[in-house]
């Protein structure tokens, strides 16, 4: 049995080698990444993992005819170079507590989500300063459950909604609320507009991550439990990636026309990401032997529990890629430089897979592997820069001072 089984909720001691950055004070107005800023600390990297040899390749190329995808790739689009590059050039915050989803503002700040206090909190791009927000009514923190994914709403200028997939005591619900600045910190959250309720709960795999397609439709990913039948339910919410509007209301070209549910079979599915040609890439935990990255297909079947990573079965959609599970278990994904980017929790390492469109081009490759403990969270900036968020303070890290970060890191 493995980390993530219900009967096994917390990992046992480990070695870490883990370094500690000096905080970094990052100038301009907003600006994630200062100009000229210095590396705090030389990328590691551990050695890639390849899909078993003779496995076979992942079904389909592309997303012909869905609305979140592109059937291949553009025409000029070169190939990322197999070896890249990861240079961690700042520290934005420190000292916090659990943190899970966050959600960049307009102006470089961050909304961040505490999954065990409930709470979400601004931090302060310049100087790291974390202002408490507001709490979200209705949180039951418990085992991987609480408050998990966060996004804003595509019209966020006009409307200053904050989207959250949390979990209560019933289900796991998404909800909206309106950030009024105007309010006095800690009471700027509006009252929660609940628009997805009933994706079941469980002490694990409660999925959480949401994000905004390119389509503008609120995308969902969610976990079976530890039942896994739900996740070859199609009537369940369990096990599966859930495509609405920003209503919560299923979407024209979804699967089926009176369903959120845009593809099922998945254990736990916590990292969602778009690539430049709106391919949706997922990440997801394995149980015993493969954690997997996934291209989405609407209505795909990713075998979950009658497949796990690369089977070849008949009527299942194969992963891009796979890992052991000690590697990986992997949690945030986000796509820059031509790579897809995957925290990993279990595996304390950041993992860069080169694609070509929507097929690897090389092995993928270990970063960071062990300098900051369990990896939650991976934003995509613009460019070649990303944010990282660790996951220490979680109940299965070994936190060490200042933990939890977020990190500021250039990527080729």
């Amino acid at each position: 049995m493995r980390y993530g089984q219900a009967h096994k909720l917390y990992e046992g001691p480990r070695t870490r080698t883990r370094g500690v950055l000096a905080a970094f004070a990052l100038a301009g107005c907003g600006a994630l990444l200062a100009a000229g800023c210095a590396p705090a600390g030389a990328p590691g990297a551990g050695a890639g993992t390849s899909p078993p040899r003779g496995a076979p390749t992942a079904s389909g190329s592309g997303s012909a005819g869905s609305p979140s995808g592109s059937s291949s790739a553009s025409p000029e689009a070169a190939a990322p170079p197999a070896k890249g590059s990861v240079t961690v050039t700042g520290e934005i915050a420190k000292g916090l507590e659990s943190p899970w989803g966050v959600a960049p503002l307009p102006d470089g700040d961050l909304l961040v989500a505490s999954r065990d206090k409930g709470t979400i909190s601004r931090v302060k791009a310049a100087t790291g300063a974390v202002t408490p927000i507001g709490k979200v009514p209705g949180v039951a923190p418990g085992g991987e459950g609480g408050l998990l994914g966060l996004a804003l709403s595509p019209s966020f200028a006009s409307d200053r909604m904050v989207y959250a997939y949390f979990t209560t005591e019933s289900d796991n619900r998404i909800a909206r609320m309106r950030y009024d600045e105007q309010r006095d910190a800690g009471q700027q959250l509006g009252a929660p507009d609940t628009v997805l309720r009933g994706i079941p709960k469980g002490l694990v795999h409660n999925g959480g991550r949401i994000a905004f397609g390119p389509d503008k439709m609120l995308y969902a990913g969610t976990g079976e439990t530890g039942d896994t039948g739900l996740a070859q339910d199609k009537k369940s919410l369990g096990g599966k990636i859930l495509r609405m509007t920003p209503d919560g209301r299923p979407v024209h070209g979804n699967p089926e026309a009176d369903s959120v549910v845009y593809s099922y079979g998945h254990r736990n599915v916590q990292g969602l990401a778009w690539d430049k040609d709106k391919r949706l890439w997922a990440s997801e935990f394995g149980q015993n032997t493969w954690d997997e990255l996934n291209l989405i297909e609407p209505g795909g079947n990713y075998g979950w529990p009658e497949a796990e990573g690369k089977a070849g079965k008949a009527g299942l959609r194969d992963p891009v890629a796979v890992w052991k599970t000690d590697e990986a278990s992997p949690s945030g994904i986000a796509w820059a430089q031509g790579s897809v980017w995957m925290a990993g929790l279990k595996g304390e390492r950041l993992w860069r897979i080169p694609l070509a469109g929507a097929n690897p081009v090389a092995e993928p490759e270990a970063f960071l592997t062990g300098k900051y403990g369990r990896l939650r969270t991976v934003i995509a900036l613009g460019g070649d820069r990303l944010l990282l968020v660790t996951s220490e303070t979680d109940g299965r890290g070994s936190p060490e001072a200042g933990d939890d970060r977020i990190l500021t890191l250039t990527v080729r």
